[in-house]
């Protein structure tokens, strides 16, 4: 018998679903959409981390580096999953440590949202809030990241595809219909 998940709007939500992903895929926004399509909380662990810190990710990584920022980050999520099953947003390097992959597996589900470069570079190109992208040619950093991390996100338990001209509204009910048909461990219609 599975324990008791999050209910709502008819279904039950047995296992967090955490999205993972390049920065620009979407996983906030998707995750908002879909969170509120099947009655469930969102967490979103950069936000986490920055409530807990009272700094942005940009001051932490600036003041404290990256490695504690992943350490830090690899509690919040380590947390979240131990809490009340939602939609988790990742930041876009949670998912390269090993640990992470592995933890959010045995414990939630991983769900890629997959965009292509351009896609990525579009809905990114004017932010200033992007502690990777701070550097010379902005566009070739977040090629190089895009490149390093594709075979690291193409691990993840569920892989959906971010496409530039599709709604949130249809990202959101695209990951819910997958999950209800390949992962009824994680999300089960109670109709």
């Amino acid at each position: 018998m599975m324990a008791e998940g999050t209910r709502g709007k008819g279904l039950i939500l047995h296992k967090t679903i955490v999205l993972v992903g390049m920065m620009g895929a979407g996983k906030t926004a998707v995750g908002r959409t879909l969170a509120g399509q099947i009655g469930v909380p969102f967490r979103d662990s950069d936000h986490e981390i920055e409530e807990a810190a009272n700094m942005t990710i940009a001051e932490i990584f600036e003041r404290d580096g990256e490695t504690f920022f992943r350490r830090k980050e690899t509690q919040v999520i380590d947390r979240l999953l131990d809490g009340t099953p939602c939609v988790l947003s990742t930041g876009g390097g949670a998912f390269m440590a090993e640990g992470n992959r592995a933890m959010i597996s045995r414990k939630g589900v991983s769900v890629w949202l997959n965009a292509d470069l351009e896609t990525l570079w579009e809905r990114v190109r004017h932010k200033t809030t992007r502690p990777l992208l701070r550097s010379a040619d902005p566009k070739a950093t977040l090629r190089a990241l895009y490149e390093k991390r594709v075979p690291t996100y193409a691990l993840a338990d569920v892989t959906v595809m971010s496409e530039a001209h599709r709604a949130l509204d249809a990202m959101g009910r695209i990951v819910r219909d997958t999950l209800l048909e390949t992962r009824p461990d994680v999300l089960e219609s109670l109709t």
